[in-house]
Formats: structure tokens, sequence, C-alpha cells
């Protein structure tokens, strides 16, 4: 297993300039946001706005806090979404934007080039056993968690072995990463 801490992560702009991101991974690693295979990053949105365009790029978006985001998105229409709904899959090339309930909130976003990766967001709350069961196998911590005997700190990640079996228990993401 490795560790990401949330603390050492560093702030840069969206690709649009209209928000604030922390990239947890990406392959290759430094990828610039025209290059990755995959990305997965945790974004704060504090206005309404365009969500930015990524062509070719498939996305799937959860929101980890905040009160609620209505995301208008071309030829989906519009979804609400807040801490408890489930991750949304949607296109990166298709036009979107958001406006906010009740103030900022936080989301995850991992995003896969279309055709060459696929990927998948699942929340975990409570007590479970997970396996590995793809390429790139990660999980991030909502709040504390402990991942075995390991303890996790809010928006710590852990990239896991493959094929591992684990006990998590807390509320997490897990993430699946497999070629397409």
């Amino acid at each position: 297993m490795r560790l990401l801490p949330a603390a050492s992560r560093i702030a840069s702009p969206w690709k649009n300039g209209g928000g604030t991101t922390w990239e947890i991974a990406a392959q290759p690693p430094g990828a610039d946001l025209s290059a990755f295979d995959w990305r997965l990053s945790i974004a704060q949105v504090a206005t309404a706005g365009p969500f930015s365009v990524f062509p070719g790029v498939d996305r799937v978006l959860t929101v980890i806090a905040g009160a609620g985001l209505r995301l208008t998105i071309e030829g989906q229409g519009e979804v609400v979404l807040d801490e408890a709904s489930k991750p949304l899959p949607f296109a990166g090339d298709a036009p979107a934007s958001a406006t906010l309930d009740a103030g900022p909130i936080r989301d995850l976003n991992l995003m896969v080039r279309r055709g060459v990766w696929r990927g998948s967001v699942q929340r975990i709350d409570g007590a479970a056993t997970i396996n590995a069961n793809t390429r790139t196998t990660v999980l991030v911590a909502l709040a504390s968690a402990r991942v075995g005997k390991q303890v996790l700190a809010a928006e710590d990640a852990l990239i896991l072995d493959p094929d591992a079996t684990l006990t998590v228990d807390g509320r997490l993401l897990l993430i699946g990463i497999d070629p397409a």
C-alpha cells in the first residue's frame, strides 16, 4: 500500500481557471491536464459556473462535502448531488455547469481517457471487506477511517497492492481503474 496524505497535496487552478483542485494521483505521474491517461483529484466548488471541458475523457463526480450541487449536463439535464448521492458518471466533453444549493462543496473527480481506461467509484459507509481487483485500486477517506491497521485522516488516500483483501471501517470511496 502507498499512502497519499491529503496534507502533502498542492492546490492548482482548474483547467478553466474557475476554481481550485488538488491532484491525488495521475497516470502517468506528473502528466498535465491534456496528457493524462487517468486522473483522480479533489475540487472545491465555491461559486456557480461552467465545468472544465475534457475532450475524449469520461468523468465520475462524487460530492464529498457540502449541502448540494445542481449540475446541468448537455444531453442529461439537471442532476442534484450531495454527500449521500451515488457517484455520477458523465462525458467530460459534454458542456456542464453547476449551481450551489447552500454554499461551497467539495467533490472527488475521477477522469479516464475514453476507450483506453474505465473507472468506477463506490461509497463505503461502515465496516466492510474490500478486494483490490482492478489494475489500480484507491481508497479515499471522507472522514477519519481505518484500513487494516492503518488510520487515515479525512481526504487521505491509499493506493492498494494488487489483489489485496482488506477490512475497512469508516466513510470511504473505493475507486477502481482498469484498461478499457
